[in-house]
């Protein structure tokens, strides 16, 4: 069966003025249609048929990059989307959420410099994320279309940080995507439902 855009799930224009329409328009329609469109293209003959697309994550890396690159990324945007909504962001965290963010970050101050740090230390395209691994939280980066997935975490947050992300918003001021991004966007709901998926 191929794989599917996910429509947004909200307006186009309900992340203004942190995420404008145009970005939206082209990030969801044009690119993460791309990514779809290829991985469809590609599955078929390659043994991933029929697959989940974790599994295809996690089973492709290492082994046929052009799957793992659209798949990866297709992961990446599916939950990238959800990750976000209108007057998100801040410190208004689920309780567990804030009691691990505590107990293995050293509280949300430090975690939100780190995970902009993260972003902005990424070379090149990518992402950062906030990761459950062995139990614990973790803030890591990962290049192109990598994700936790495929290191042996699960991604409870993550942040775009190619250049079409933010590009039309903010040019090459990265680091203030990051901060609006983490101040005003982040749907923290999404964020508890992938910690309550790890440890289903």
């Amino acid at each position: 069966m191929a794989f599917e855009l996910p429509p947004l799930p909200y307006d186009y224009d309900a992340l203004q003025p942190h995420m404008s329409a145009e970005t939206l328009q082209y990030h969801h329609d044009k690119h993460h249609q791309a990514y779809v469109d290829t991985l469809n293209k590609l599955l078929p003959g390659s043994g991933f048929e029929g697959k989940s697309l974790e599994d295809i994550v996690k089973e492709s890396y290492g082994k046929n990059q052009p799957i793992f690159n659209n798949a990866g990324q297709h992961f990446n945007h599916t939950h990238f989307w959800r990750w976000m909504k209108k007057g998100g962001g801040g410190k208004k965290l689920p309780a567990k959420l804030q009691t691990m963010i505590d107990k293995d970050l050293g509280g949300y101050d430090k975690f939100r410099n780190d995970f902009i740090e993260a972003g902005k230390g990424q070379f090149g395209s990518g992402w950062a994320w906030l990761t459950l691994k062995d139990g614990k939280l973790e803030v890591t980066k990962t290049p192109n279309g990598e994700n936790p997935l495929v290191h042996g975490g699960w991604p409870l947050l993550g942040v775009d940080v190619w250049e079409h992300s933010y590009y039309i918003d903010y040019r090459n001021a990265r680091p203030k995507y990051l901060e609006a991004f983490v101040d005003n966007l982040i749907n923290w709901d999404h964020v508890e439902e992938m910690l309550e998926k790890a440890s289903s």
